[in-house]
């Protein structure tokens, strides 16, 4: 079977500094890649190559068959990303943010009832009229995720969602991406937490200076 996003012979070069060197990677629609290593080894461009954030110096990315480029709508529609740069508007309420996002991506009459599932989900219920600003850290990263929780998804990408999460939070993190992966969504994650990859991933790829190491 051909995998749902594929990436072949992918690298990232900056100048003379080879960030990422030629890697192949699958990801099957239900299955879970978890990309560890430390700070600076490749997790985070490898992320936003195959999302379509970030052209690959060489080689391709194809979500069944079709070039990834974030600009493309049908690639929009079909890969949410919960970054490691969250970026809000000061005048909309967490629950305002989650309709932004619903509407934009197409959720139309369902969207309450979404945004309502996200809220509860993420612990969030109690600050659906608060303003991100006002947020904890663990708080500012439960939104990202109900970002991607509130529109449709076939592939989910995060970067190191499980920071500024205390173990709870971590615990129910693991939870959803494992409901995530029981719907049939395919997720590619970037972590630091060896925990929370050996609970949600069926595949471990290491990363050192840009190279699979393991």
């Amino acid at each position: 079977m051909t995998a749902l996003l594929e990436l072949r012979g992918v690298s990232r070069t900056y100048g003379a500094r080879q960030a990422l060197h030629p890697i192949d990677l699958d990801l099957d629609a239900g299955g879970c890649v978890a990309l560890v290593g430390e700070n600076g080894s490749g997790k985070s461009t490898l992320l936003r190559i195959a999302c379509g954030r970030e052209v690959p110096t060489t080689g391709t990315v194809q979500l069944e068959g079709r070039a990834v480029v974030e600009s493309d709508p049908h690639v929009r529609a079909r890969v949410a990303v919960v970054a490691d740069a969250p970026s809000f508007y000061p005048d909309l309420t967490v629950r305002e943010h989650l309709r932004l996002v619903a509407v934009a991506n197409g959720v139309g009459r369902d969207a309450d009832e979404w945004i309502d599932w996200a809220l509860e989900d993420r612990r969030l219920g109690d600050h659906a009229d608060a303003y991100p600003s006002t947020l904890s850290s663990g708080q500012v990263q439960a939104l990202l995720l109900a970002a991607a929780l509130v529109r449709p998804r076939d592939v989910l990408v995060l970067d190191e969602p499980e920071q500024r999460l205390d173990p709870g939070a971590r615990d129910r993190l693991a939870e959803r991406l494992a409901a995530e992966r029981a719907d049939g969504v395919a997720v590619l994650l970037a972590t630091h937490s060896r925990e929370l990859a050996e609970a949600v991933a069926d595949r471990t790829v290491r990363l050192q200076d840009g190279r699979v190491v393991g």
